[in-house]
């Protein structure tokens, strides 16, 4: 059985703090702001798996809220989400990610980025797609006071769902 799951995420830029997309930390003068290391590409990707299992979304599981979160690094609530993946018996075939940031440009990273969710989800980098574009100027993350990123998810079952 396949699945497909879509997740979205969006956060402000902040003096002060580190740039951190897909598990990658990036100079900047300005980071994602958020209760987590704010990783807005590695939240678009847990929101996507966690909408193809139908269980919800990254702040039912992670709530900003909760102290056990406070500046975690993305790359271990990717982590849960897979643990909760595989207790469901399915595994990944592709992700096809989107982030929009005007600055700094994402393309030199997105390799390092990819192996660092491969590493994470155990699958090749090869199933996992990541662009990275501008918002030419426009809106909020045009002015640079913002970065989005989106998932789609692949998920394939691997024996009987939980």
């Amino acid at each position: 059985m396949l699945r497909i799951g879509f997740g979205y995420d969006i956060h402000q830029l902040a003096s002060g703090r580190k740039l951190v997309l897909g598990g990658v930390h990036i100079k900047s003068k300005l980071g994602l702001l958020g209760h987590s290391d704010a990783d807005a590409l590695l939240h678009a990707i847990c929101d996507a798996i966690l909408g193809a299992l139908a269980l919800g979304d990254i702040g039912k599981h992670f709530p900003n809220t909760d102290k056990r979160y406070k500046n975690i690094s993305s790359l271990e609530l990717l982590a849960a989400v897979r643990k909760m993946m595989i207790e469901k018996h399915y595994d990944i075939v592709n992700i096809d990610s989107t982030v929009v940031l005007e600055r700094p440009k994402l393309s030199p990273h997105i390799d390092k980025m990819r192996r660092r969710i491969g590493s994470t989800l155990k699958v090749a980098p090869a199933c996992i797609s990541i662009k990275a574009t501008t918002n030419e100027g426009l809106d909020a993350i045009g002015s640079q006071k913002g970065c989005s990123a989106s998932a789609v998810v692949l998920l394939e079952s691997f024996g009987l769902p939980a």
